[in-house]
Protein backbone atom coordinates (compact mmCIF):
# COMPACT_ATOMS: atom_id res chain seq x y z
CA UNK A 1 0.00 0.00 0.00
CA UNK A 2 2.64 2.33 1.04
CA UNK A 3 4.85 1.35 -2.55
CA UNK A 4 1.93 2.43 -4.42
CA UNK A 5 0.77 5.34 -2.35
CA UNK A 6 4.62 6.45 -3.37
CA UNK A 7 4.19 5.87 -6.75
CA UNK A 8 0.88 7.75 -7.17
CA UNK A 9 2.94 10.55 -5.41
CA UNK A 10 5.79 10.34 -8.41
CA UNK A 11 3.46 10.36 -11.21
CA UNK A 12 1.44 13.57 -9.41
CA UNK A 13 4.57 15.20 -9.81
CA UNK A 14 6.02 13.79 -12.84
CA UNK A 15 2.49 15.12 -14.52
CA UNK A 16 2.76 18.82 -13.23
CA UNK A 17 3.20 20.94 -15.99
CA UNK A 18 3.90 24.80 -16.64
CA UNK A 19 0.90 26.74 -18.51
CA UNK A 20 1.67 29.97 -19.91
CA UNK A 21 -1.24 31.98 -20.57
CA UNK A 22 -2.10 35.65 -21.51
CA UNK A 23 1.44 36.46 -23.44
CA UNK A 24 1.83 39.66 -25.64
CA UNK A 25 4.69 41.72 -26.59
CA UNK A 26 4.16 45.20 -27.56
CA UNK A 27 7.23 47.22 -29.83
CA UNK A 28 7.34 50.98 -28.85
CA UNK A 29 8.45 53.06 -31.15
CA UNK A 30 11.36 56.31 -30.76
CA UNK A 31 8.19 58.54 -31.61
CA UNK A 32 6.26 56.37 -28.21
CA UNK A 33 3.60 54.76 -30.69
CA UNK A 34 2.98 51.64 -29.45
CA UNK A 35 2.36 48.21 -31.17
CA UNK A 36 1.04 44.74 -29.18
CA UNK A 37 0.02 41.84 -30.31
CA UNK A 38 -0.94 38.06 -28.48
CA UNK A 39 1.39 35.26 -28.66
CA UNK A 40 0.92 31.81 -28.18
CA UNK A 41 3.81 29.76 -27.24
CA UNK A 42 4.44 26.00 -28.02
CA UNK A 43 7.25 23.82 -28.10
CA UNK A 44 7.34 23.94 -31.85
CA UNK A 45 9.17 26.83 -34.02
CA UNK A 46 7.35 29.97 -34.09
CA UNK A 47 6.32 31.70 -37.52
CA UNK A 48 6.17 35.26 -35.48
CA UNK A 49 8.58 37.31 -36.85
CA UNK A 50 9.34 40.93 -34.67
CA UNK A 51 11.75 43.79 -35.81
CA UNK A 52 12.75 46.28 -33.66
CA UNK A 53 15.16 49.38 -34.88
CA UNK A 54 17.71 50.77 -32.27
CA UNK A 55 15.59 53.39 -30.53
CA UNK A 56 12.63 50.82 -30.36
CA UNK A 57 11.77 49.31 -27.38
CA UNK A 58 9.84 45.55 -26.80
CA UNK A 59 7.51 44.43 -23.85
CA UNK A 60 6.77 41.22 -23.20
CA UNK A 61 4.16 40.11 -20.24
CA UNK A 62 2.51 36.65 -19.51
CA UNK A 63 1.27 34.93 -16.89
CA UNK A 64 2.34 31.40 -15.72
CA UNK A 65 0.03 29.36 -13.85
CA UNK A 66 -0.54 25.44 -13.15
CA UNK A 67 -1.70 23.61 -15.90
CA UNK A 68 -3.98 21.10 -14.18
CA UNK A 69 -5.03 23.43 -10.88
CA UNK A 70 -4.80 26.96 -12.57
CA UNK A 71 -2.72 28.30 -9.90
CA UNK A 72 -0.44 30.91 -10.07
CA UNK A 73 3.08 29.25 -10.01
CA UNK A 74 6.46 30.86 -9.44
CA UNK A 75 9.09 29.07 -11.28
CA UNK A 76 12.39 28.43 -9.44
CA UNK A 77 14.17 29.21 -12.88
CA UNK A 78 12.56 31.38 -15.72
CA UNK A 79 15.34 32.39 -18.50
CA UNK A 80 15.00 34.13 -21.91
CA UNK A 81 17.45 32.46 -24.39
CA UNK A 82 18.76 34.49 -27.39
CA UNK A 83 19.96 32.62 -30.20
CA UNK A 84 21.89 33.16 -33.48
CA UNK A 85 21.86 30.44 -35.79
CA UNK A 86 23.84 31.64 -38.41
CA UNK A 87 26.72 32.71 -35.73
CA UNK A 88 25.98 30.16 -33.20
CA UNK A 89 26.07 32.84 -30.42
CA UNK A 90 23.39 33.15 -27.69
CA UNK A 91 22.86 34.49 -24.68
CA UNK A 92 20.83 33.51 -21.55
CA UNK A 93 18.75 36.47 -20.00
CA UNK A 94 16.87 35.79 -16.36
CA UNK A 95 13.57 37.09 -15.97
CA UNK A 96 11.39 37.95 -12.82
CA UNK A 97 8.54 36.23 -11.63
CA UNK A 98 6.35 37.52 -9.15
CA UNK A 99 4.63 35.67 -6.36
CA UNK A 100 1.72 35.45 -8.40
CA UNK A 101 2.93 34.36 -11.45
CA UNK A 102 2.95 37.46 -13.71
CA UNK A 103 6.27 38.13 -16.23
CA UNK A 104 7.23 41.64 -17.29
CA UNK A 105 10.45 41.92 -19.23
CA UNK A 106 12.03 44.80 -21.26
CA UNK A 107 14.22 45.14 -24.19
CA UNK A 108 15.49 48.71 -24.98
CA UNK A 109 18.10 48.80 -27.61
CA UNK A 110 18.96 51.76 -26.58
CA UNK A 111 20.61 49.93 -23.42
CA UNK A 112 20.56 46.67 -24.80
CA UNK A 113 21.67 43.97 -21.83
CA UNK A 114 24.71 42.25 -21.50
CA UNK A 115 22.96 38.94 -22.43
CA UNK A 116 22.48 39.86 -25.73
CA UNK A 117 24.96 38.32 -28.11
CA UNK A 118 26.94 39.45 -30.88
CA UNK A 119 24.57 39.72 -33.73
CA UNK A 120 24.18 39.65 -37.77
CA UNK A 121 21.73 39.81 -40.03
CA UNK A 122 20.29 36.71 -39.10
CA UNK A 123 17.34 36.95 -36.45
CA UNK A 124 17.66 35.49 -33.04
CA UNK A 125 15.67 32.88 -31.99
CA UNK A 126 13.77 33.67 -28.81
CA UNK A 127 12.67 31.00 -26.66
CA UNK A 128 11.55 30.67 -22.59
CA UNK A 129 13.09 28.30 -20.43
CA UNK A 130 11.03 27.07 -17.73
CA UNK A 131 12.41 24.78 -14.81
CA UNK A 132 11.25 23.86 -10.91
CA UNK A 133 11.89 20.71 -8.59
CA UNK A 134 8.10 19.46 -8.85
CA UNK A 135 7.58 20.58 -12.82
CA UNK A 136 8.33 19.50 -15.94
CA UNK A 137 11.00 21.67 -17.61
CA UNK A 138 9.25 23.40 -20.58
CA UNK A 139 11.21 25.12 -23.55
CA UNK A 140 8.66 27.23 -25.65
CA UNK A 141 9.83 28.82 -29.12
CA UNK A 142 8.16 32.38 -28.82
CA UNK A 143 9.50 33.97 -32.02
CA UNK A 144 12.57 35.81 -34.06
CA UNK A 145 13.60 38.97 -33.58
CA UNK A 146 15.57 41.15 -35.88
CA UNK A 147 17.36 43.53 -34.10
CA UNK A 148 20.57 45.68 -35.52
CA UNK A 149 23.74 44.50 -36.35
CA UNK A 150 26.16 44.42 -33.92
CA UNK A 151 29.09 46.90 -34.40
CA UNK A 152 32.43 45.10 -34.82
CA UNK A 153 34.31 45.22 -31.82
CA UNK A 154 37.69 47.75 -31.34
CA UNK A 155 40.60 46.03 -32.69
CA UNK A 156 42.95 45.86 -29.36
CA UNK A 157 46.64 47.37 -29.65
CA UNK A 158 48.38 44.16 -29.13
CA UNK A 159 46.08 42.27 -31.34
CA UNK A 160 49.36 41.72 -33.83
CA UNK A 161 51.10 39.89 -31.21
CA UNK A 162 48.97 37.03 -30.56
CA UNK A 163 48.36 36.33 -33.94
CA UNK A 164 50.27 33.23 -34.88
CA UNK A 165 54.21 33.67 -35.91
CA UNK A 166 56.15 32.52 -38.74
CA UNK A 167 57.82 29.05 -37.77
CA UNK A 168 61.37 30.03 -36.00
CA UNK A 169 63.77 27.43 -37.93
CA UNK A 170 67.19 27.43 -36.85
CA UNK A 171 70.38 27.74 -39.25
CA UNK A 172 73.47 26.15 -37.45
CA UNK A 173 77.20 26.62 -39.04
CA UNK A 174 78.73 23.47 -40.50
CA UNK A 175 81.07 21.47 -38.42
CA UNK A 176 84.76 23.05 -39.07
CA UNK A 177 86.64 20.16 -41.68
CA UNK A 178 90.03 19.20 -39.64
CA UNK A 179 92.60 18.87 -42.01
CA UNK A 180 94.21 15.55 -42.46
CA UNK A 181 96.12 13.28 -39.91
CA UNK A 182 99.19 14.06 -41.89
CA UNK A 183 98.91 17.30 -42.35
CA UNK A 184 98.25 17.99 -38.55
CA UNK A 185 101.26 15.59 -37.59
CA UNK A 186 103.97 17.52 -40.14
CA UNK A 187 103.03 20.97 -38.36
CA UNK A 188 102.83 19.42 -35.23
CA UNK A 189 106.87 17.63 -35.74
CA UNK A 190 107.68 21.24 -36.94
CA UNK A 191 106.62 23.28 -34.49
CA UNK A 192 107.86 20.27 -31.78
CA UNK A 193 111.46 19.95 -34.23
CA UNK A 194 112.43 23.79 -35.18
CA UNK A 195 112.64 25.13 -31.58
CA UNK A 196 114.77 22.26 -30.60
CA UNK A 197 116.88 22.62 -34.01
CA UNK A 198 117.08 26.82 -33.21
CA UNK A 199 118.06 26.03 -29.58
CA UNK A 200 120.99 23.44 -30.90
CA UNK A 201 121.86 25.77 -33.82
CA UNK A 202 122.80 28.20 -30.94
CA UNK A 203 124.59 26.37 -28.65
CA UNK A 204 127.09 25.22 -31.20
CA UNK A 205 127.25 28.53 -32.40
CA UNK A 206 128.30 30.35 -28.62
CA UNK A 207 130.11 26.36 -28.01
CA UNK A 208 128.61 25.98 -24.39
CA UNK A 209 129.93 23.96 -21.77
CA UNK A 210 127.68 21.29 -20.30
CA UNK A 211 130.06 18.50 -19.21
CA UNK A 212 127.10 17.31 -16.60
CA UNK A 213 123.85 17.50 -19.11
CA UNK A 214 123.40 14.13 -19.24
CA UNK A 215 124.77 12.80 -15.70
CA UNK A 216 122.91 10.61 -13.78
CA UNK A 217 121.97 13.82 -11.24
CA UNK A 218 120.65 16.27 -14.31
CA UNK A 219 119.72 13.90 -17.11
CA UNK A 220 115.82 12.90 -15.55
CA UNK A 221 115.38 16.85 -15.15
CA UNK A 222 116.62 16.90 -19.45
CA UNK A 223 113.96 14.04 -19.60
CA UNK A 224 111.34 15.79 -17.75
CA UNK A 225 111.42 19.02 -20.20
CA UNK A 226 111.36 16.23 -22.76
CA UNK A 227 108.41 15.16 -21.58
CA UNK A 228 106.54 18.29 -21.41
CA UNK A 229 107.42 18.79 -25.23
CA UNK A 230 105.92 15.59 -26.19
CA UNK A 231 103.05 15.93 -23.87
CA UNK A 232 102.65 19.16 -26.24
CA UNK A 233 102.81 17.28 -29.20
CA UNK A 234 99.59 14.88 -28.15
CA UNK A 235 97.94 17.52 -27.24
CA UNK A 236 97.93 18.87 -31.34
CA UNK A 237 97.42 15.52 -32.39
CA UNK A 238 94.49 13.83 -30.04
CA UNK A 239 95.02 14.69 -26.30
CA UNK A 240 92.00 17.18 -24.86
CA UNK A 241 92.31 19.57 -22.87
CA UNK A 242 91.60 18.23 -19.14
CA UNK A 243 93.88 15.37 -20.21
CA UNK A 244 96.73 17.70 -21.07
CA UNK A 245 95.85 19.08 -17.15
CA UNK A 246 96.13 16.12 -15.75
CA UNK A 247 99.22 14.61 -17.15
CA UNK A 248 100.96 18.32 -17.31
CA UNK A 249 100.33 18.51 -13.40
CA UNK A 250 101.79 15.00 -12.82
CA UNK A 251 104.91 15.88 -15.00
CA UNK A 252 105.36 19.48 -13.14
CA UNK A 253 105.50 17.51 -9.88
CA UNK A 254 108.32 15.20 -11.05
CA UNK A 255 109.89 18.60 -13.03
CA UNK A 256 110.17 20.23 -9.65
CA UNK A 257 111.67 17.46 -7.99
CA UNK A 258 114.28 16.54 -10.41
CA UNK A 259 115.21 20.02 -10.81
CA UNK A 260 115.57 20.65 -7.31
CA UNK A 261 117.90 17.51 -7.43
CA UNK A 262 119.80 18.40 -10.16
CA UNK A 263 120.31 22.17 -9.03
CA UNK A 264 121.98 20.91 -5.68
CA UNK A 265 124.07 18.22 -7.26
CA UNK A 266 125.57 21.32 -8.97
CA UNK A 267 126.19 22.97 -5.98
CA UNK A 268 127.13 20.42 -4.65
CA UNK A 269 129.70 19.97 -7.37
CA UNK A 270 130.58 23.72 -7.42
CA UNK A 271 131.29 23.70 -3.50
CA UNK A 272 133.80 20.61 -3.92
CA UNK A 273 135.71 22.46 -6.54
CA UNK A 274 136.38 25.38 -4.54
Amino acid sequence: MKTAFLLFLAATAQAARFSVESMKYTVISGKGEPISKPLSPSAQPSSETITIRQDDTLKLSFQINDKISKQAVQPAQTFLRFYDEQSGEEGIQPIRVTSSGKVKFELNMAKPPLSLPPTSNSPLKVTLLLGSPSYTPEKLDLFSLHIPASHSAPSHPDEANFHLLPEIAHSFRPEPRLPPRAVSTLFAGAVLVIPWLVLTGLWFSISPRVPRLFSPNILPFTASLGAFEFLLYRYWVELKLGDVLTYGAILGLVTVFTGRHALASIANQRLGQK
